[in-house]
């Protein structure tokens, strides 16, 4: 093994001990021993001369010096991605790691499929694949790819707009009292779900010539997670405000009715973000092309 090399092997267990916040973790992740693991975390911070992570019984925690190292690591194994690409032939550019920040909904129901798609024609690409709703810290988190419902709070990245979410208010035909027709008036006298941080207790509409409304209900019940809400308007209990694709099964199947058909409430747009251009590698490139797509013909 040369040198280079070796010090590239060392900034990845470092990168995957951070990443993991455990010695055994890592090394189970790199195929090692926890010992050597170890050892090479020791050797990284013996040449660089600084204390990397703070080992205690029960946890790891990266120094200041580590946060400092942690991104500078992950942009030199970007770089040496980059590098090996430049003189691969397509046979061996899709390989390597791509870490994906994705919607909870959208990544479990829709997207986890065209993962496991790409996966199954590029073997040799690790996806790891992470679903969360909140805003990320990017950089901290070494991201590859993030697919955000909604703006993306980070001018350091490229943002390309995907699709426009379709949202209409949806309610069981127990609480709607058998599918009795309802006016934006009428219907907020019903109890609300309320998704956070895109719902409360007013809610802008839109009719179909274009008129404007706000719908201004009572909110019993709010979180954070759109399953929890699917669920609590599939148990009679509130009306939501839902995207369209996610509850089309239900009003196929008479589960859910759409309670203002004449109505709809803001569409959200799909962005995708991912780092400048000059980083991006080819295996990064061919799944931002393959999740566009999914998403625009899916939704």
């Amino acid at each position: 093994m040369s040198k280079s090399l070796d010090r590239l092997t060392l900034l990845e267990t470092f990168i995957r001990i951070a990443e993991r916040g455990s010695i055994s973790a890592a090394a189970r992740d790199l195929g090692l021993s926890q010992a050597s693991a170890s050892r090479q975390l020791a050797a990284l911070e013996d040449r660089l001369g600084i204390e990397l992570i703070i080992r205690t019984t029960h946890s790891l925690a990266l120094t200041s010096a580590g946060k400092i190292c942690l991104e500078k690591a992950r942009e030199q194994l970007a770089s040496w991605s980059l590098l090996v690409e430049t003189f691969a032939d397509e046979a061996h550019v899709m390989r390597g790691p791509i870490r994906v920040v994705a919607p909870v909904a959208l990544g479990q129901k829709l997207l986890a499929d065209t993962a496991a798609s790409f996966q199954a024609r590029f073997p040799d690409v690790h996806i790891d694949w992470i679903l969360e709703d909140e805003n990320i810290k990017f950089s901290e988190l070494g991201c590859d790819l993030w697919i955000k419902v909604g703006p993306v709070p980070d001018d350091t990245l490229i943002v390309k707009p995907v699709k426009s979410v379709k949202r209409i208010i949806v309610a069981s035909q127990r609480l709607l009292a058998n599918g009795a027709p309802h006016s934006p008036e009428t219907l907020a006298r019903l109890p609300f779900a309320a998704l956070s941080p895109f719902e409360g207790g007013h809610i802008p509409l839109t009719g179909r010539a274009g008129a404007k409304k706000a719908l201004k209900p009572s909110v019993a019940f709010t979180t954070n997670n759109i399953f929890a809400i699917r669920r609590s308007i599939l148990s009679g209990q509130t009306a939501a405000v839902m995207p369209e694709w996610l509850v089309r099964d239900d009003l196929v199947s008479g589960a859910l009715v759409n309670a203002l058909p004449d109505w709809r409430a803001p569409e959200l747009e799909i962005n995708i973000a991912y780092a400048p251009a000059n980083r991006q590698t080819a295996r990064l490139k061919r799944f931002v092309e393959e999740i566009t797509w999914s998403l625009e013909a899916l939704i």
